[in-house]
């Protein structure tokens, strides 16, 4: 009986691996010049730090996450996002105790959600993010967001629109609060069953529910930016100013809630528009969160993030054709000729690998035609040819594949030969 690989997962073959190494290299790269720093935080963590983390009026939470008990009874979930393990990391390891504030850090790894698989949504997908933690300056959402415009810019990507909003301070929130409970409550029995859940508990769910979406009374509905107050207000004015001061352009969408219940003040998403599919692409959100360092037991400090899916990346850039060849090609293929160069061959490779060059053989026994296709096929820039009388006289035929060209090499001098041809292409 064939056993086949589970709904919503993938496996990610050598070709497909290369492009994310590609893309993760970028986001490496990307972290390094905005002096961000990894942090890797478990795959499972304790059912409670999503509750409270992400919150229970989500889907996340009552829909959509791997929950378990382990054998000691304990409630356990595979993460299904990254900012609420490093908020516990954080505050565990005493981050926030370091000279160097606010702390800056980026992940990346694979999250889980039981959701309905379906183009660009997985039920388990690699993530990127970034966290931005312990200071409350505008400037550090600006910082945030152009750390990943820019990302998505070296990566190959244009077209990219970014979509701002400002849920507020927890002041404001409220007075949005009581406004979204009023314009609702009358004709509340015609929204969806979590909608209706959510009304008292947490309204701005219903501004974010796909069912719900068309229904009259979310056109109507009030706007959290009137009801900022001064403060909220300066801040995104500042948050605005300082992306104008970057190039950076922007569109203001005062309907943009993100679906997680921590957000407040900066939010905003970053979306791929391709005219020739007429269609807009959300490729990833983020923003501030206030107050969610502390119900997790430490400082009374706030931060802000992005996560952002690999795999919706790599579709975007392959569905773009901006993805370049990214598979490398192998320096050295060896070739050989009978048994006793087969067996000798091992001894070259291990010389060339130490050496730093990717080298590789024929272990089927091919025939020397057979071993030169093979070659090609791996893109090799270099075949290395012995047989039994190149190996008596200590020397190799080394070809070059892109001229043709040949020349006998002394065995020992190999590596040195190559890297040096190398260097002059």
């Amino acid at each position: 009986m064939n056993i086949n690989i589970q709904r919503g997962t993938q496996d990610v073959l050598p070709e497909q691996s290369a492009q994310w190494q590609y893309v993760m290299d970028k986001a490496r790269e990307i972290s390094r010049k905005y002096n961000y720093k990894e942090i890797r935080t478990p795959i499972f963590e304790a059912t409670e730090l999503f509750q409270r983390g992400v919150g229970d009026s989500t889907d996340i939470v009552q829909k959509e996450m791997y929950t378990f008990q382990d054998r000691s009874g304990r409630l356990i979930t595979l993460r299904p996002e990254g900012t609420a393990p490093v908020v516990r990391s954080y505050v565990e390891n005493k981050l926030h105790g370091l000279p160097q504030q606010p702390l800056k850090l980026y992940y990346s790894g694979p999250m889980f959600r039981y959701e309905r698989p379906e183009s660009g949504r997985m039920r388990e997908f690699y993530q990127f993010g970034v966290e931005a933690i312990g200071s409350d300056d505008p400037a550090i959402d600006a910082e945030v967001i152009a750390m990943a415009m820019d990302f998505y810019e070296a990566c190959g990507l244009d077209n990219l629109k970014l979509v701002i909003n400002s849920l507020g301070d927890k002041e404001s929130r409220s007075s949005h609060k009581h406004a979204l409970i009023e314009h609702f409550s009358p004709r509340i029995d015609e929204f969806c069953e979590d909608c209706q859940a959510r009304l008292e508990q947490n309204p701005l769910r219903i501004l974010d529910c796909k069912l719900d979406r068309e229904h009259p009374l979310q056109e109507t509905a009030p706007a959290i930016l009137d009801y900022l107050n001064e403060e909220s207000k300066r801040y995104f004015e500042t948050v605005q100013r300082l992306l104008r001061d970057m190039d950076i352009p922007f569109v203001i969408d005062a309907n943009l809630v993100r679906g997680l219940d921590y957000y407040t003040n900066t939010s905003f998403e970053i979306m791929l528009e391709e005219p020739e599919f007429g269609a807009i692409t959300t490729l990833t959100g983020g923003g501030r969160y206030e107050g969610l360092i502390e119900e997790l037991g430490g400082p009374s400090v706030s931060g802000i993030g992005f996560g952002l899916s690999i795999e919706r990346l790599l579709m975007a850039l392959n569905a773009r054709d901006a993805l370049p060849d990214v598979e490398k090609a192998l320096d050295v293929y060896l070739v050989t000729v009978g048994d006793v160069a087969a067996e000798k061959g091992a001894g070259i490779l291990r010389a060339l690998r130490h050496e730093g060059l990717s080298a590789d053989k024929d272990y089927l026994g091919k025939k020397v035609k057979a071993q030169f296709k093979a070659a090609n096929r791996m893109q090799a820039a270099f075949t290395a040819i012995i047989g039994e009388e190149e190996l008596a006289a200590g020397m190799v035929n080394l070809r070059d594949m892109s001229t043709g060209g040949e020349e006998n090499i002394p065995i020992k001098r190999l590596a040195a030969h190559i890297k040096q041809l190398q260097k002059m292409q």
